[in-house]
């Protein structure tokens, strides 16, 4: 049975070559095996990852993939490939207009095509997606079903009108934008992350709602591409789950640039006028509205439980968090197992590819559950990527002290980095978190143009168990902005200079 023909805006040749390789509309569900080791619905990164995963190790395993819509999920249609296109294409402007403490006099006015802009995304994304294909997955002997999944008992899943039998499931499928309940907005039009890609013309006034990640890397991008942008965001300061000095230089960053901001904001209803979509809202006790040509809701996630039939399998789940997982991301069901936005706080895609990891290990390479893998185990690191990008892993001080660890923070400064002041970006730090008497690494935050590339270096030490004694003794080129995790690892062995070591030390010379 053909699947449903799904259609991407605008139709034009690369949207038509994205959809040919994630839901090709001649594409013909298989035969279904007589048995599956595994079946997979959801065919986001987890669920690519777990199917290809199984699939790949060449063991004889019979593997099924489910997906109803997109396969490549969020991160390639409408998540982390295209919001980076657009940031870089923002960067660029960005540089140009500041490019005179370079000695380089910017240009009087810098022409952005935001046709092309958008253009260029859909051209990347539409290459990139034959990673993700229908086609490439089959080829590597996945049994791709395209086509909404649902369970029929605890055997059993069916899928336009096939059914699948299984000895295990994976439940795989992700979450979605939330629409906030403001009075009116339904009405007067609203875009989410699913949606602004799609996006041809600038529009010239922008609201977006929520202060949060999404709401904060698509407001900068989309202010430095034209738009005027106002931010609404219901905390009192952006970011207010990162670390506080973070969130600081980027809340700053974004005053600078003339991103307008209205925060502890109540949004009360918006109304189509002749002027635009008027938001009405109140911040800090205060009345005010604002009319714009879009409104861009980035706040909130909601997972993909619905039309599962979880009930048929006894899958317990909540519409707000998702499916209830074990340590194991074992379902109530010990048939069925669960990776992804779909059960998970983490909601990355680097996290979706851990968890993926972990459910192949625990539903085909754990026999009665001996040696099982945990997410507990995971040490997580994640980027915001605004400009500077906030990059963080491990525990945030607050933490420590709700944990009752003693910690000590170690603070360097990016003004204080040769590199950093040579690519004038001055504008960041590293920051460590460490116990009281040890080198352990409990958590770091960066704050740097490029901190998602850094924090690797410190999630890798605390993977291998490496203290700052290590990172001090690890060789660092000379100049890079990584340079300052050096420093910082150099710091805390300045704080073992007690007098009584220092008395040590100076003994030590005169046999020397």
């Amino acid at each position: 049975m053909s699947p449903t023909s799904v259609t991407v805006l605008p139709q034009d040749s690369y949207n038509q070559t994205l959809v040919s390789h994630v839901h090709p509309s001649d594409w013909a569900n298989p035969k279904p095996a007589d048995l599956y080791d595994l079946v997979v619905i959801g065919a986001g990164t987890a669920g690519l990852v777990t199917a290809a995963g199984a699939a790949g190790l060449d063991v004889g395993l019979k593997v099924a993939l489910v997906e109803r819509h997109l396969m490549g999920g969020d991160c390639l249609n409408v998540g982390c490939v295209p919001s980076k296109c657009i940031i870089r294409s923002s960067r660029v402007v960005a540089d140009m207009r500041e490019s005179e403490p370079f000695g380089i006099t910017p240009p009087s006015s810098v022409e952005i095509d935001f046709g092309a802009v958008m253009e260029r995304m859909r051209r990347l994304r539409a290459g990139i997606s034959s990673h993700d294909s229908a086609h490439r997955f089959q080829k590597i002997g996945v049994d791709v079903f395209l086509g909404e999944g649902s369970f029929r008992d605890e055997q059993t899943l069916t899928v336009n009108g096939q059914v699948l039998k299984f000895k295990k499931a994976v439940i795989a499928t992700g979450a979605r934008a939330v629409r906030p309940a403001i009075p009116g907005l339904a009405e007067a039009g609203f875009l989410t992350n699913e949606t602004v890609f799609s996006l041809t013309e600038r529009p010239n006034r922008l609201a977006v709602i929520g202060g949060g990640p999404i709401g904060c890397e698509l407001a900068q991008a989309f202010h430095r591409l034209g738009c005027e942008v106002i931010l609404f965001h219901k905390g009192s300061h952006l970011l207010n789950k990162e670390d506080a000095d973070a969130a600081e230089i980027v809340q700053q960053r974004f005053l600078a640039e003339g991103i307008q901001l209205v925060l502890d904001a109540d949004l009360k209803e918006v109304t189509q006028e002749s002027d635009g979509k008027v938001i009405h809202y109140t911040s800090s006790g205060k009345q005010g509205a604002i009319a714009v040509d879009e409104i861009l809701a980035g706040a909130g996630r909601a997972p993909n439980v619905e039309r599962l039939n979880l009930e048929a399998v006894g899958v317990e789940y909540d519409t707000r968090r998702g499916i209830q997982v074990n340590d194991q991301l074992q379902t109530s069901n010990r048939k069925i197992f669960a990776a992804g936005d779909v059960c998970m706080d983490w909601k990355f895609t680097h996290a979706a590819d851990a968890a993926a990891r972990i459910v192949i290990k625990n539903t085909l390479f754990s026999p009665f559950g001996l040696g099982r893998d945990r997410l507990s185990s995971l040490v997580m690191p994640w980027v915001t990527y605004t400009d500077p990008e906030i990059a963080h892993v491990g525990l945030y001080e607050e933490e420590a002290q709700a944990q009752g660890i003693e910690a000590n923070t170690i603070k360097i400064s990016l003004s204080s980095v040769d590199r950093a002041i040579a690519d004038g970006e001055t504008e960041g730090f590293v920051k460590i978190l460490h116990p009281k008497g040890s080198d352990k690494i409990l958590g770091a935050t960066i704050v740097a143009r490029h901190a998602g590339e850094m924090i690797s270096e410190v999630t890798t030490a605390m993977v291998a168990g490496a203290g700052l004694n290590s990172l001090a003794k690890t060789i660092h080129p000379y100049p890079t902005q990584a340079e300052g995790i050096r420093k910082a690892a150099d710091a805390y062995r300045r704080t073992l200079l007690t007098p009584r070591s220092k008395k040590l030390l100076g003994l030590l010379t005169k046999f020397s």
